[in-house]
Order: C-alpha cells, then structure tokens, then sequence
C-alpha cells in the first residue's frame, strides 16, 4: 500500500538539507547525498520507489528506470503538475508550465524558433557575445578569473540578442529582476503552502514576488511597443523581426484565432526562455570548465581537437556538429552536474506502476541524481569524471535506456532548447580554448547547491594562462 511510509515533517527535511549544505565539501562529485539528504537516505532505507508526504499530498518517488521511462513520455497519463504559486510568476503559464492545446500550441512555436536553420541564424549572435567576454578576459591574463560570473553575463548577452536582437543592457534590469525572483523560489521550495491563506496575509516573500512580476511585465511590455512602433513606421505591418520576440509577436497578430498568442503569452515565454536558457547554460559551462581545470589531460585532447577542426579560425556550425571529444565531456557534466536535479509529473487517473497502484493525483518525483550516480547503471566509477563513457554515444551509455540520462528530461516535455544550450556551450568552450588554458584556482571552494539549478556557491575560479 502506498501509506506506509512514515510521515515526514518538513522542519526535518529543511534542516537535513541545511546541515547537509552548511560546509564545503571535497573535490568530489558525490553531491546527491549533498543537494537532497532526505531523498537520498530514504532510497537507502526504503529502495528504490518509496512514497513520502509533502504536506497534505503523497509523493511516490521513483528511481527504477522503466517507470521513469513511462511517467516522462506519457504525457496524457502523467501530466506535469500546476507550479507552486512562486514558481509561477517566475515562468508564468509558458512552454514549461502550460497543458493539453496551449501547451501544443506553444510548443510548435517553440520547435520551428530552435528548428536547426534558427539555430543556424543565432550562430553569429553566441560567436559576437563570446568575443566580447573573451576582450574581457585580456585583463585577467596570468590572473584568477571567476568564470561563472563572465558565464553569467554571457549568456544573458547571447539571450539578449537572439530573443530581442538588443544588447545586454536593455535586458539586463530583465535578469536581475528573475534572478531575484529565482532566488526567493528556491528559499519558498521547501515550504508547504496552505491554500486561501494569501487571501487574507502575504509574507514579504509573496509581496516582493508580486513587485518583481509586475516590473518584468512591465519591462518586456516596453519592448514589445518599440516593436509594434517599429514595424508601423518602417511600413512592413506584421514584420517584428526574425529573432524569438519577433516570432511571438507575429504569433500574437495571427489571424487565426487557434493560433494567436495574447500578450501575456508573449511575456510568458520571454521569462522561459530568460530563465531556462540562462541559468543551464551559465551552469553547464561553469561546471565544464572546472572540470576541465582539474583533469587537464581532457582540456588539452578537447583543444587538440577544437584546433584540428578550425585551427585559430572562428567556430562555424559545419564544425561544432564534428565536436566529438567535446561532446562527450559536455554529458559527462551533464551527468555528473545536471542543471535540474528533480523532475515532478502528476497521475492523472489511478494507475498500476511497477506493482504498485497508484490513485489519482499522487504526485510522481524523479531525483535526476539517483539515476545519474547510480553504479548499478553507470559501473563502479559512477562518481568519477570519465567522458569516455559517452565514446560511442549516449544510447551506448546508457545501454540503449534513456530513462537513466536526464539532463534535459525525456519524451515530448524535453527542453525544447536542448540544441540551444548545446550550441551557445560549445561556442563558448572552443573560443576559449582556443586561446587560453586554464587549472583550478586554490582559491576555489566545492560547495555546490541549488538555485534553481545546481551551481558553485562562491563560484569557478580558475588561472587562466594565454596560449
């Protein structure tokens, strides 16, 4: 039965993560035990599918990869659950949020914005972002640099120009707004919220929420009118412009009902993309650089191999698709650090799971972690920084299971913007090392925790070196 679990309280669960979390840790990539405490010694009591209480709710928690594999690709019998009222406002009723025909509706946009031929034509914009960080650097030459800081600003710079064609600037007052946003999420996600009760009282967290939602409206709402301005002077009515805001709007002048977009969808998918594209790839290229500033043996075959192909010359898409040394280190992070460590779907009517049966509305968890450092899957070196495990492939990898390897989630809610994060990530590393070289500064400290998605707390410093 499902209720034998004893009940959790969540003051333990809060506490077990803050004591987990309390110290840096050593230069080891053990870090579920770490980022989910509760999670990852319940598994170790109770196996590997148990049913915990989150509040007035049942979570069943599964690690078994053909139920993983079946609540993530059927999306009519587990649906993904409505966001927590914080979570929210930070992505509104966007790709990430939205169910059944808007969600549909939302998603083909999304497809033909990050179909290849786009990405293609974002190219440019990642390479002019990267040069521009890369002019930074020369000041730091010899020097300790915070990468995931430059990351930071360099993928809002490249978000910047592919979603609104602006530079860095005019979307900045964006990203500090969502990042504030993000970072009251992650201090509410452990928190129970009692329905009704914002009706009559709002904590601080909930008014400042509401402030930042309403300046983000306000500011995308901004853009959106030079926009509108833009297109009736110049005398092209219905030409917004290539880029991702130029799409949407052009979705928001449809002509077919079905098909239209309200202006609150526009802003919907704006934050999405700010915050999806941002924080992945700022983590992903923050993880693979410290990495390889500790196993330089794979930062110099990953050179090699980066020369080979474009010598000092800038990187072109031909090229970035032959990445294969490249390509195995970026899922070895991704397996090692996957941006989101948790997936969460709902059962939509009562249904037989493995051998349980499983009522109505019980919410499914999937902890990315127990998959990915699971030495039953990935061997004894489960916890071990080896991207020759990816030589052949992920489907070899994975031994032709994709339930165990989640970085961007599995079935027809996977991240659209996959090749996105992909593409800007391997801009990035072979711009870099083309020109420098780099080790693990002294100065770093290992203590990984999540905000929204799994970062350095005090940042990736490293020394960088020119070549």
């Amino acid at each position: 039965s499902l209720l034998q679990i004893p009940l959790w309280k969540h003051d333990e669960i809060l506490n077990m993560r803050k004591e987990s979390m309390s110290r840096p840790m050593d230069l080891s990539h053990n870090i579920f035990p770490r980022l989910q405490p509760h999670l990852y010694s319940w598994l170790n009591i109770y196996g590997k599918n148990f049913v915990n209480w989150y509040g007035p709710r049942a979570q069943f928690v599964v690690t078994e990869a053909d139920i993983v594999k079946e609540t993530m690709i059927k999306d009519q019998a587990y649906p993904k659950m409505d966001p927590e009222w914080f979570a929210k406002k930070l992505l509104g009723d966007g790709i990430v949020t939205s169910k059944a025909e808007k969600w549909a509706k939302h998603r083909k946009l999304a497809n033909h914005a990050f179909h290849a031929d786009s990405l293609k034509s974002m190219t440019p914009a990642m390479i002019a972002s990267v040069e521009m960080m890369l002019e930074r650097w020369k000041q730091h030459e010899g020097k300790e640099i915070d990468v995931f800081q430059e990351f930071k600003i360099l993928t809002s710079e490249v978000i910047s120009r592919t979603a609104f064609g602006s530079s860095y600037l005019e979307g900045k007052d964006i990203f500090d707004m969502l990042t504030q946003l993000g970072i009251i999420i992650t201090r509410n996600s452990y928190k129970v919220k009692l329905p009704g009760i914002s009706l009559f009282y709002k904590s601080n967290d909930e008014i400042e929420a509401e402030k930042l939602d309403q300046g983000i409206y306000d500011s995308i709402l901004r853009i959106m009118e030079k926009r509108e301005k833009a297109s009736t002077m110049s005398g092209e009515v219905g030409n917004f412009g290539t880029d991702f805001l130029g799409l949407l709007m052009k979705a928001k002048n449809d002509a077919d009902e079905k098909n239209r977009f309200t202006a609150q969808d526009v802003i919907d998918e704006c934050k999405t993309f700010y915050v999806a594209g941002q924080e992945t790839t700022t983590t992903l290229l923050a993880w693979v650089i410290f990495l390889l500033g500790i196993h330089t043996d794979w930062q110099e075959k990953a050179r090699q191999e980066v020369v080979n192909l474009f010598g000092q010359e800038i990187p072109n898409s031909d090229g970035l698709a032959k990445l294969k040394t490249v390509n195995m280190i970026i899922n070895e992070t991704l397996r090692l650090y996957p941006p989101v460590i948790f997936f969460i779907r709902k059962v939509k009517e009562e249904t037989k799971l493995g051998k349980l049966t499983v009522p109505a509305n019980v919410h499914i968890v999937v902890p990315t972690l127990a998959l990915h450092h699971d030495k039953q899957i990935w061997g004894d070196d489960a916890l071990l920084f080896k991207p020759e495990r990816f030589s052949q492939g992920v489907a070899k990898a994975t031994n032709n299971n994709p339930a165990v390897f989640l970085p961007f989630g599995l079935g027809p809610r996977s991240c659209v913007g996959l090749n996105f994060a992909t593409n800007e990530a391997k801009i990035a590393l072979a711009m870099i090392l083309q020109r420098y070289s780099f080790t693990l500064s002294p100065t770093y400290i290992h203590s990984p925790v999540q905000i929204l998605t799994v970062r350095a707390q005090h940042g990736v410093q490293v020394m960088l070196q020119p070549l």
